[in-house]
């Protein structure tokens, strides 16, 4: 019914946001990652919205960008998981740090969401894994960085999952160390498998 609001944020309560376009203020629930990079009350916003209708009411859910929105009606996707559950896991982690934790299958991630335990978190994996792929998870990645440094992750963090394959790791615990190593800009391919392998330490 809505692709998106744009008008002025109006009001920011603990789950909420009210944005007033046309002389209506829209009451837009949104998660704990779209709050840090919202504007300051009283200045413009541009929200893609999903309108969930139930039984007893209508609810708005709001996101900065269509890659939020897309992700967050994949979750819907997902048995067992609601507008609630969605929105949890998009407070605890990125869309970027979703993917890799489902191309990774690091379920403990994901289970760190309130409310989403092991087997949800595993379910999650099942079922999302055929539509993610890893050049689209470094594709979105870079969409969200600076892009000439992005480019150089890419390289690196590519050559990086091939190397632990070679070492004889499975993709999915290359996936899984790699994920959760924080590269800098500069770092090389040596820097990053150091990094992975202390993580594979402790998985």
């Amino acid at each position: 019914m809505y692709a998106y609001i744009k008008g002025i944020l109006t009001d920011m309560s603990e789950d909420t946001v009210v944005v007033e376009a046309g002389g209506i203020g829209y009451n837009i629930h949104t998660t704990g990652q779209t709050f840090d990079y919202l504007p300051s009350v009283g200045e413009e916003v541009k929200l893609y919205t999903y309108l969930n209708v139930r039984e007893d009411a209508m609810v708005l859910y709001g996101f900065l960008t269509k890659d939020d929105l897309r992700v967050f009606k994949l979750l819907l996707g997902v048995s067992g998981i609601g507008p609630k559950g969605a929105l949890a896991i998009l407070s605890v982690m990125t869309t970027d740090d979703l993917r890799f934790a489902v191309l990774g299958e690091d379920a403990k991630a994901i289970a760190r969401a309130p409310g989403v335990g092991a087997k949800t978190a595993q379910r999650l994996i099942l079922e999302l894994k055929d539509k993610f792929s890893l050049e689209d998870a470094f594709e979105q990645k870079l969409a969200h960085t600076n892009e000439a440094a992005a480019e150089g992750m890419k390289g690196v963090k590519n050559e990086a999952v091939a190397a632990l394959v070679a070492l004889g790791y499975s993709s999915s615990e290359a996936l899984q160390a790699i994920g959760k190593v924080e590269i800098t800009e500069g770092a090389d391919v040596e820097d990053v498998l150091k990094a992975a392998l202390k993580n594979m330490a402790f998985m």
